[in-house]
């Protein structure tokens, strides 16, 4: 088992990537805390983790929050007595991050606050505890739209004021900083970059034949990516196998950043 002996804190665990990724690490052998402002989401993945014979608890809570992001730490240390892992799964886009949409300059703060300033949060607070235990992981979720621009003639998908690339190119900033700073401690920071992938971020936007079809014209491999898919990429970065790995943006996309 992989992260037999380790204990993961993962924030948006209560669907999508950080669910998929929740699911995996348990049957791998971490104890897990899953958060998530929806906290029956949260449990729900608690109940998936429990059903397969894994350790889980479920902490509802606001990754905008220096409040909820302590709490989440310190629920991961009060349970298991310490804190390995971290991945930084709780995420908006433009389409999503507004229950009015129309406001330009709230929609940047937003997206900017959950996507970028929420994993600066739980890292903050995760860190003194991966230093207390000796050395962690982090692994902040980024998107292919971190490392380049929105696909051109597709109606609906980016803009150049699009906030969320902009979110999503800041984590990327913050993984390399935290990673030479952390990489004394034994404290391995890394970021995944997901391509098109479905999940409860991309449900709207998935809605659209037409815009489905263009998206996998243009991925090289012909499809749109899965959650359990990155979950895998993150299951690596977590593990010791990647025990010499930091600083990175690991683009798992179908080759789209390829082109």
């Amino acid at each position: 088992m992989r992260l037999k002996g380790k204990v993961a804190l993962i924030t948006g665990g209560g669907s999508g990537i950080g669910r998929a990724s929740a699911v995996l690490f348990a049957r791998e052998g971490a104890k897990l805390v899953v958060s998530d402002r929806d906290e029956t989401g949260a449990s729900d993945t608690v109940k998936q983790v429990r059903d397969a014979y894994g350790e889980a608890v479920a902490v509802g809570g606001d990754v905008t929050s220096n409040a909820d992001s302590a709490s989440m730490v310190r629920a991961a240390v009060d349970e298991y007595g310490k804190l390995d892992v971290l991945v930084n799964s709780a995420g908006v886009s433009s389409r999503n991050a507004l229950e009015a949409p129309g406001d330009a300059e709230a929609l940047w703060d937003r997206v900017i606050e959950v996507n970028l300033k929420g994993s600066f949060l739980v890292s903050f607070h995760a860190v003194p505890e991966m230093r207390r235990a000796g050395g962690g992981s982090i692994i902040n979720l980024s998107s292919i739209i971190g490392l380049v621009g929105y696909p051109a003639g597709i109606p609906g998908v980016g803009g150049g004021f699009n906030p969320y690339a902009a979110s999503k190119g800041g984590v990327i900033q913050l993984t390399r900083n935290l990673a030479v700073d952390c990489a004394k401690d034994n404290i391995r920071v890394n970021c995944i970059c997901p391509g098109y992938t479905r999940s409860n971020l991309t449900r709207e936007l998935f809605s659209d034949p037409a815009v489905v079809d263009a998206l996998v014209e243009r991925t090289p491999m012909g499809r749109l990516g899965q959650p359990e898919e990155i979950a895998y990429a993150a299951l690596y970065l977590a593990s010791d196998e990647a025990s010499f790995v930091t600083g990175i943006p690991l683009a798992v996309d179908g080759g789209w950043t390829a082109q």
